[in-house]
C-alpha cells in the first residue's frame, strides 16, 4: 500500500514541498495535508479499511484520535471496525481531554489513530488520556509515519503505518531552509505554534 497510496496523495496535492512549520514547532521541507485526502470518500474508505486490517480478529471498543486532524480518520476506522469513535481535544495547558460527553470505560480496548506521525507527542498524550480513563491502548495507527524519532512515551506501544517516509525535520535554530531565507508556511491546526 505504501507506494500506491503515496502516489494517490501526491496526485491530489496532499504532499507539499517547501518550508513548513510543524505543530511540534519544528520545521520541515515536506508537509502531508491529509485533510485533502480524507475529503474524498473513496480514499478515506481505502485508508480506513487498511488501518482496520491491522486489528483484524481483535476486539476494539473505541477508536480515538486527536482533534482536528484525526477526527474523520477515527470515525472512518471505527465504522469499519464497528466500534465507537471519539476524539480528544487540547485544554488550555496543552493536555488532551475528553469533552462533549465522550468517555472511555475501564478495560475498553482502544486504538489511537493519527493522520501524520512525526514525534508521537499528540498520540502519546491521547494514549495517556486513554490509560488515565482506565482503557487499554491496543495500538497506534497512522496514515503517514514520517519519522524514526519517537517520544519515549509511545515506545512501548506498537505503531502501525500505511506509509513510512523519511522527511527531514529541523529544530528552528538549526533549519537550513531558514538560513537560506525561505519563507515559512504554517498549514497545521495547532494554535499554540507561533510562526
Amino acid at each position: 500500500m505504501n507506494a500506491e497510496l503515496l502516489e494517490v496523495l501526491e496526485n491530489i496535492d496532499a504532499v507539499k514541498k517547501g518550508h513548513f512549520l510543524l505543530s511540534s514547532g519544528n520545521h520541515s521541507d515536506t508537509y502531508f495535508q491529509m485533510a485533502l485526502a480524507l475529503q474524498h470518500y473513496d480514499i478515506a474508505m481505502e485508508i480506513a479499511e487498511n488501518i482496520a486490517s491491522f486489528y483484524s480478529g481483535e476486539i476494539i471498543d473505541v477508536v480515538i484520535g486527536p482533534a482536528v486532524g484525526a477526527i474523520v480518520l477515527a470515525h472512518e476506522v471505527a465504522r469499519v471496525l464497528e466500534s465507537r469513535s471519539i476524539y480528544a481535544e487540547r485544554d488550555s495547558s496543552g493536555n488532551m481531554v475528553l469533552r462533549r460527553g465522550f468517555e472511555i470505560k475501564p478495560e475498553e480496548r482502544v486504538i489511537v489513530v493519527e493522520d501524520v506521525f512525526t514525534t508521537g507527542d499528540s498520540v502519546a498524550r491521547v494514549a495517556e488520556l486513554v490509560q488515565r480513563s482506565g482503557g487499554v491502548v491496543a495500538g497506534i495507527a497512522t496514515i503517514v509515519n514520517r519519522s524514526e524519532q519517537r517520544t519515549p512515551k509511545v515506545r512501548s506501544i506498537p505503531v502501525r503505518s500505511l506509509i513510512k517516509v523519511k522527511a527531514d525535520v529541523f529544530k528552528p535554530d538549526e533549519c537550513p531552509l531558514c538560513k537560506k531565507g525561505l519563507p515559512i508556511e504554517k498549514p497545521g491546526s495547532n494554535p499554540k505554534v507561533k510562526s
